[in-house]
């Protein structure tokens, strides 16, 4: 039992792990952090699984957290994230794994499963999105429905490019505060993953600025079109007042056949701190279900 943590080269590159619950645990949880260019330590959370009997495991994505930064920025794309995943699965022999996917790594999830649902036991997303211009226009919404001086700084100032005038910061961290936490006071896991992030070039390149101006390499990504293509169990979560909206999860659940969603009413982006007890309980819940229902279908010999 206990934490354990490491390095793994991962497609020439040394990948950093952490894993939590018994290493000879019947079934894993593997977890996707987002951004993308984030880290996994605001999804710490969700070592909570390990009470129901889990193994959990977390890893940072190249170039992200703890993980080696390679030279130039050719591999920070949605496949290469997808050959990490695999690649961390293989190496560790998880075998087939319940797959859990934060953000931009719901998006990354799900191309995963569009690829290796072989490899799933389930597939559960948490603020993910299958479709960046989408969400894009979502988070413009949002935007919005600020005070109104926020909603000023954030369309003049970003309209001219000008990320760090005071106003625009502001207003931002008002944004951050509505609809990516609404915790009077952060946890330092989140805190810690918005620091990395901004340290390590990933997001920038692939996200943009700041949460809702994306502009970078993902800005056009939408792989709804292949949704229909997943077939293993899968859960849909989001926060009432998530930046990834309602509308977006709403997506997902339509494009995934027999796929079930949940909104956490508290909650924005991170229900897994804003009502921790009860997004635990349902995602316990979903994985025995998808465990019990696969042990009963398995040959018998």
């Amino acid at each position: 039992m206990g934490d354990q943590e490491g390095f793994v080269k991962i497609l020439g590159y040394n990948l950093y792990y952490r894993s939590s619950g018994a290493t000879d645990a019947k079934v894993t949880v593997l977890v996707l952090h987002g951004g993308p260019g984030g880290s996994h330590d605001y999804l710490l959370p969700l070592t909570d699984l390990t009470q129901w009997g889990y193994r959990v495991v977390f890893f940072d994505q190249l170039a992200c957290g703890r993980s080696e930064i390679p030279p130039g920025t050719e591999l920070f794309t949605l496949p290469h994230h997808v050959e990490e995943t695999e690649g961390i699965r293989t190496a560790l022999g998880l075998g087939r794994v319940h797959l859990i996917g934060s953000s931009y790594g719901g998006l990354l999830a799900l191309a995963y499963a569009i690829k290796y649902q072989s490899n799933l036991r389930s597939l559960i997303t948490v603020g993910g999105l299958p479709d960046v211009p989408f969400a894009s226009a979502e988070m413009n919404r949002l935007i919005d429905q600020l005070p109104p001086e926020d909603t000023r700084a954030i369309k003049l100032h970003g309209s001219r490019g000008e990320f760090t005038d005071p106003d625009y910061l502001r207003a931002t961290d008002r944004f951050y505060h509505t609809y990516l936490c609404r915790l009077p006071e952060w946890p330092p896991e989140i805190t810690r993953t918005l620091k990395l992030a901004e340290e390590r070039p990933v997001y920038r390149y692939m996200n943009g600025p700041n949460e809702f101006t994306i502009t970078g390499t993902i800005r056009d990504i939408n792989i709804v079109a292949d949704l229909p293509r997943i077939r293993v169990p899968t859960l849909v979560t989001g926060g009432r007042f998530d930046e990834v909206t309602p509308a977006v999860a709403q997506q997902i659940q339509s494009g995934i056949p027999g796929s079930h969603r949940v909104t956490f009413e508290l909650s924005s982006h991170t229900p897994f701190w804003e009502e921790r007890e009860k997004f635990m309980s349902v995602v316990a819940s979903f994985l025995q279900d998808v465990d019990r229902n696969l042990d009963r279908s398995a040959p018998r010999t």
